[in-house]
């Protein structure tokens, strides 16, 4: 009896599972209206800083316009973001690095690998200033041996091996003569333009942002970058600005802390890292002289772990970006996070895709 019960549970799994996928899979989000024509769409894949943190990727951004995404750089752990969404990796047509530490190119082998298993059919271009061809060269290497496995295993219509590489597309930045936020366009396609603009992150450099224009609607990615007026400058009138943020307040409790406790080595590299990262209260500046309607904060040092630690984050930043009606001047990102700008309108809608699709 115990067996047969056993037996019966079984099926009742199998059976449940099974119903399960077929709802799932019945609703393709490659096949839903994120991919229409009607609004520039926004995803946070990435929020977390190099600090591991259990409910954040590495720093990570989808721009959806017309059918075809946009990725933003491609932080470790930002695939599995968008695999628990189902994201089709077809639809991902180019990869734009901002720049070179590795919490913003640690998973570009997986976008290389796994936009091929999703049915892209042709090299995917990699953007970015001087030095994304030596990142992309080495990951083409380190990837080699696994392109290989993968058509002799499930053949060469089904993984076509002159589709896996990634390909370079460097582009140059303005000279020093050049104003500051001074645009370079780096793509156009069918009312989309992305260009991308000189930010301060020495010594990470080159280090740039990028704007997305289309149809009306714009959204600008600071990148990592110190305050400078070339984000206010390169982010006008936008109505979306993802900026980094530190908590310089925070980092300092993390230095005396680890410093009391003796672990010199780790104090010394969070003291350096507090003059390369703009604070909120000076992300909330940059949005405010640009014009920006909404300001959404990402890579967060410290870890956001705790909820009480938000309000000491962001303090000021309210003072300076006050809510206006119903409408948030600024927001907090998460992995997730969704933001839909419709065309021929002010609107701007947030939406939580984890949570619709039950993961959170």
């Amino acid at each position: 009896m115990l067996r047969l019960a056993g037996r019966s549970v079984h099926r009742l799994i199998k059976r449940g599972f099974a119903r399960q996928l077929k709802a799932r899979f019945a609703k393709p989000l490659g096949a839903s209206e994120l991919f229409d024509d009607r609004a520039l769409r926004v995803i946070l894949a990435g929020t977390s800083s190099p600090l591991p943190d259990a409910t954040r990727a590495k720093s990570c951004v989808a721009v959806i316009a017309g059918g075809r995404t946009y990725i933003v750089d491609t932080g470790p752990e930002s695939w599995k973001t968008l695999g628990l969404l189902n994201f089709p990796g077809a639809r991902i047509a180019a990869i734009l690095l901002t720049h070179f530490h590795s919490d913003h190119i640690g998973d570009l082998g997986e976008f290389r690998m796994q936009t091929w298993v999703g049915g892209r059919r042709q090299p995917l271009a990699v953007f970015g200033p001087d030095g994304v061809k030596q990142v992309v060269d080495g990951f083409n290497q380190a990837y080699a041996l696994d392109d290989v496995y993968r058509t002799t295993h499930h053949g060469a219509d089904i993984m076509p091996p002159a589709a896996a590489p990634l390909v370079a597309r460097p582009f140059a930045l303005p000279g020093r003569s050049s104003p500051p936020g001074t645009l370079v366009k780096v793509l156009e396609h069918e009312g989309l333009t992305i260009s991308a603009f000189e930010v301060d992150h020495s010594p990470a450099a080159p280090a740039v942002g990028y704007r997305f224009d289309y149809r009306g609607r714009s959204v600008v990615i600071s990148g990592d970058t110190k305050k400078v007026p070339a984000v206010a400058v390169a982010a006008k009138g936008a109505d979306v600005l993802v900026h980094d943020a530190m908590s310089q307040s925070l980092r300092q409790i993390m230095v005396d802390a680890m410093r009391d406790a003796g672990i010199a080595r780790v104090a010394k590299l969070f003291e350096d890292i507090g003059d390369y990262h703009a604070s909120a209260t000076e992300a909330a500046e940059s949005a405010n002289e640009a014009g920006a309607r909404l300001l959404v904060y990402t890579h967060f040092v410290p870890v956001l772990a705790r909820p009480q630690l938000t309000r000491v984050y962001f303090e000021g930043v309210d003072a300076i970006r006050p809510k206006s009606g119903s409408r948030a001047a600024w927001v907090v990102g998460f992995d997730g996070l969704r933001i839909d700008l419709p065309l021929n309108s002010m609107d701007i809608v947030q939406s939580d895709m984890l949570a619709a699709m039950g993961v959170r």
